[in-house]
C-alpha cells in the first residue's frame, strides 16, 4: 500500500465513521499535511459518486442532497465529482444508465459554470475538512428507489422540443408579468398544449403497439412549507396522469407517470410554485402594511391553501379535458379508442407506483392556523391558471 493511500485511509478512518467534530479535524489535519494525497482523495470521491448510482441516486439527487445538508462549497465539489466520474474511462461501467434524463442532468450541472471545479482554497486545512464533510454524506446515503435499469435508455424520446420550446416560453411569461389575467391566458395557452400533446403521444403510443411503460422522475420539495408543496405538486401530477410519492426526509417527490406526462408536470408545477410564491409576497405586503406581524403562520396557511385549491381546480379540469378530447369532431374516428388508451395508462402508472413503493402511508397540511392566509391563498389559487380553453387545432 502507498504512503499516500495509507494517509487517506487513515484520515477516512478517523474521520468518515464518527460524527464528531474532533474525529473530523483529525482526518483533516492528516490530509493537510500531506499535499501529495490530492489525487488519491479525488479517485476515492468518484468511487462514492459511483455508490450513490449503484444505490439509485441520480446527478440531480445527490446535488440536491448536497446543497440541502451541507453549503455551497460542497455543492461544488460534488458537481465536480459528477462530471469527472462521468467521463468514459477505458472500461467504462453500465452506471450511470445512459438515458435522456440522466443526460439532461449532466447537460444542466455542467452549465452551471464555464468550469465548475473546487472552491477556492483558503488553506489546506478548510479544503480538506470541506471533503470529508461532503465524503460522509456520500457514505451515509440510503438506498433509493431505481428509476431506471441500467443501460436501459428511455424507450421513447421525451416529447416534441419545438412544442416544449413553447410551453416553456409560455409559463415563462406567465410567471414574469404583473398582471393576473394576463398570466391566465399565458398558463391557458400552455396547459392546452401539455393535454393535447399528452393525448397525441398516448394514440401513437397505443396504434403503434409501442409496449413503453411508465417512467419516473424526482423533483425537489425544499423548505419551507415543504408540506403544502407537496401537495400541490401531488395535485399537479394527479391531474396529468401521473402519481406522486413524497420523500420528506430526502427533500423530494418521485413522481411516476409516461414520459409526455412527466414533462407537463415538471413544468407546471415549477411555474405555479413561481406564481404562488409572487401572490403569496405581494399578499403579504398588504397583511404587513395593514399592521400584522405574523408572517410565517400567514405564509403556512396562505400556501395550503392555495394547494388544496389548485387541486380541486386541476382535478376538474383534468376529467372535462378529456371528455372533450373524446367529442371533438376531428377525433371522432378515436372516439372508442381514446379512454380505454388512457385508462390502460393510468392503470400501468398504479402498477409501477405499487411496484416502487409496496409501502406509503399518507400525511396531512400541519399548522395552519391562520384564516387570512387560507383566503389569500384560496383567491390566488383562482387567479392562477389551470383551466384550459378549447383544443387548438393540430
Amino acid at each position: 500500500m502507498s504512503t499516500t493511500s495509507s494517509a487517506v485511509d487513515r484520515a477516512f478512518e478517523a474521520a468518515l465513521y464518527a460524527d464528531s467534530d474532533a474525529a473530523l479535524d483529525t482526518g483533516a489535519s492528516l490530509l493537510a499535511t500531506d499535499p501529495t494525497a490530492d489525487a488519491e482523495l479525488a479517485r476515492r470521491g468518484r468511487e462514492f459518486v459511483a455508490m450513490a448510482w449503484r444505490r439509485g441516486w441520480q446527478p440531480a439527487d445527490v446535488v440536491r442532497i448536497a446543497r440541502r445538508e451541507l453549503d455551497d462549497v460542497h455543492v461544488r465539489l460534488v458537481s465536480r465529482l459528477i462530471l469527472d466520474e462521468n467521463q468514459k474511462p477505458p472500461n467504462p461501467s453500465p452506471y450511470p444508465p445512459p438515458n435522456p434524463r440522466w443526460v439532461a442532468q449532466l447537460d444542466e450541472l455542467g452549465a452551471g459554470a464555464a468550469e465548475p471545479g473546487p472552491p477556492p482554497r483558503t488553506d489546506r486545512f478548510s479544503y480538506a475538512t470541506a471533503v470529508l464533510e461532503l465524503y460522509r454524506l456520500l457514505l451515509r446515503l440510503p438506498a433509493l428507489e431505481p428509476l431506471d435499469a441500467p443501460g436501459k435508455p428511455l424507450a421513447r424520446p421525451r416529447g416534441d422540443d419545438r412544442m416544449l420550446s413553447r410551453i416553456r416560453g409560455l409559463l415563462a411569461k406567465a410567471e414574469a408579468t404583473g398582471f393576473p389575467e394576463e398570466a391566465e391566458a399565458l398558463s391557458a395557452k400552455a396547459q392546452e398544449l401539455m393535454a393535447r400533446h399528452s393525448i397525441d403521444e398516448a394514440l401513437l403510443a397505443a396504434q403503434a403497439h409501442d409496449r413503453n411503460t411508465p417512467g419516473a422522475c424526482r423533483i425537489g420539495v425544499d423548505p419551507p412549507y415543504e408540506t403544502a408543496k407537496a401537495v400541490l405538486l401531488d395535485a399537479v401530477a394527479a391531474a396529468n396522469r401521473c402519481q406522486a410519492v413524497w420523500n420528506e426526509a430526502l427533500g423530494f417527490s418521485t413522481v411516476v407517470g409516461f414520459e409526455p406526462d412527466l414533462e407537463a408536470v415538471e413544468l407546471l408545477y415549477t411555474s405555479l410554485l413561481v406564481q404562488a410564491t409572487t401572490a403569496m409576497t405581494k399578499a403579504e405586503a398588504a397583511q404587513r402594511a395593514g399592521g400584522r406581524k405574523r408572517t410565517k403562520t400567514f405564509r403556512q396557511s396562505f400556501l395550503a391553501a392555495y394547494a388544496h385549491r389548485t387541486g380541486d381546480r386541476l382535478a376538474a379540469v383534468a376529467e372535462e379535458q378529456r371528455d372533450q378530447a373524446a367529442r371533438t369532431e376531428e377525433r371522432e374516428r378515436e372516439r372508442g379508442e381514446l379512454l380505454p388508451v388512457l385508462a390502460a395508462r393510468d392503470m400501468a402508472v398504479r402498477e409501477q407506483v405499487t411496484r416502487l413503493f409496496p409501502e406509503t402511508v399518507t400525511t396531512r397540511v400541519r399548522g395552519v392556523s391562520d384564516a387570512a392566509g387560507w383566503q389569500e391563498g384560496t383567491a390566488a389559487a383562482d387567479r392562477a391558471q389551470v383551466r384550459a380553453r378549447p383544443s387548438v387545432n393540430p
